[in-house]
């Protein structure tokens, strides 16, 4: 683990990985949009660890290293220099912390979507919980949580987008008649319901993810088109 790091190196790591943030976080109020970046970026590093090709056992002990991290941010202390900008934050990183291995069982391939879905929900649970708090404001009642169901799915949309076919159920390799990997997607955007709760930095990732499982559903890149349409789609979850 590189500790030696500053939070900025890891926010650039996630960054490259979703560069359309660059245009959604212009939505984001300014004095959140660290926070926001850091928080994405933990959330990165948490599920590469978890779903990395290859040898489960690096994953596992990077993983069991950051359990340890984020209880220690529960108490005060830190090491990652992610906390530099989180560990701050007045929420209950312990919820983070004891569903991660939640997020380790999530690695091998499920045997259909339910069980996919089963396996990722304490995790999704913990990462809900931190969200609804992060990003409130004192000034105005704070956002309602997104059902965990939809933080699954959208979890499952983020390790299809990386893995390809291995994040595919079991059953639906089965079942396809076609692409494995763009029937799943098409799967996944039947059950997401479109962001319509939880902070505001959340429904804009949330957003971006949908955008690129859509293309994945059709066999496409996403489209300069949508690329262009991307502000006036990140206006509308703003003002929502």
């Amino acid at each position: 683990m590189d500790t030696d790091a500053a939070p900025a190196d890891f926010i650039a790591k996630w960054r490259g990985h979703w560069p359309e943030w660059s245009v959604a976080e212009a939505f984001v109020a300014e004095d959140q949009r660290e926070v926001a970046a850091a928080w994405f970026a933990l959330r990165h590093e948490l599920t590469e660890a978890a779903w990395a090709d290859g040898d489960p056992r690096p994953g596992e002990a990077k993983l069991a290293w950051w359990r340890e991290e984020l209880l220690g941010w529960s108490r005060n202390r830190r090491r990652h220099p992610l906390g530099v900008v989180l560990q701050k934050q007045p929420v209950p990183w312990i919820l983070l912390a004891d569903s991660v291995p939640a997020l380790f069982a999530s690695r091998g391939p499920a045997p259909d979507p339910d069980q996919a879905a089963i396996r990722l929900e304490p995790f999704a649970e913990g990462v809900a919980g931190i969200g609804a708090t992060l990003f409130a404001d004192a000034a105005q009642p704070p956002p309602s949580p997104p059902p965990p169901r939809s933080v699954v799915y959208g979890l499952l949309a983020e390790r299809l987008l990386r893995q390809g076919q291995a994040a595919v159920p079991e059953s639906i390799r089965a079942e396809a008649s076609g692409d494995p990997t763009r029937a799943w997607a098409a799967r996944l955007l039947q059950r997401w319901a479109p962001p319509h709760h939880g902070s505001l930095p959340g429904r804009l990732q949330a957003l971006l993810v949908r955008e690129r499982l859509q293309a994945c559903a059709e066999g496409r890149s996403p489209s300069s088109w949508s690329r262009l349409t991307l502000p006036w789609r990140c206006r509308v979850i703003a003002r929502s």
